[in-house]
């Protein structure tokens, strides 16, 4: 079992639903949040690996969503800046296992590198079910609006 350091956004039910998945697996979870982790440019573009920079962004962050921020028109240096600013424009999760990092949550991918298997036959009903959702997404749907953002904070949720 892995000691996976997992950076989130407090209060997001899709990183919940990650957490669960990863616990369920027998992994140890070491939540941080994503926020307000002091960054520095070369820590955080250890997890993004070889991926295009456009896939380094949280699609959900309203400065995208509003079209403020392109990913695809971004170049590294720029997109590192932008994230270093403002974290709610990081993919989430990023996590971390030893000295190997990753960006987002593929179940597959996460699955052949740690494994995602539930270790008890009483977890592993809840563990399919998560692993047939979308976790790579923030579960909010395509109905949610971010004009109610500030009620939306303050039940604990995720505000993107």
């Amino acid at each position: 079992m892995a000691r996976v350091i997992f950076y989130s956004k407090p209060g997001c039910k899709g990183g919940t639903k990650q957490k669960v998945l990863l616990t369920a697996a027998g992994h140890e979870v070491i939540p941080q949040n994503l926020l307000t982790e002091p960054w520095t440019v070369e820590r955080l573009r250890s997890f993004f690996g070889d991926r295009p920079v456009a896939e380094w962004f949280n699609l959900s962050a309203p400065k995208i969503k509003s079209g403020e921020v392109v990913p695809e028109k971004v170049d590294e240096q720029t997109a590192l800046t932008l994230m270093l600013k403002e974290p709610l424009l990081i993919r989430r999760p990023l996590l971390e296992v030893g000295e190997q990092r990753e960006v987002g949550f593929d179940v597959q991918k996460i699955d052949a590198w740690i494994g995602l298997q539930a270790v008890d036959k009483s977890l592993q009903e809840i563990s399919d079910n998560l692993m047939k959702q979308d976790l790579q997404n923030c579960s909010h749907g395509h109905g949610h609006h971010h004009e109610h953002g500030h009620e939306h904070q303050k039940q604990g949720n995720c505000k993107h």
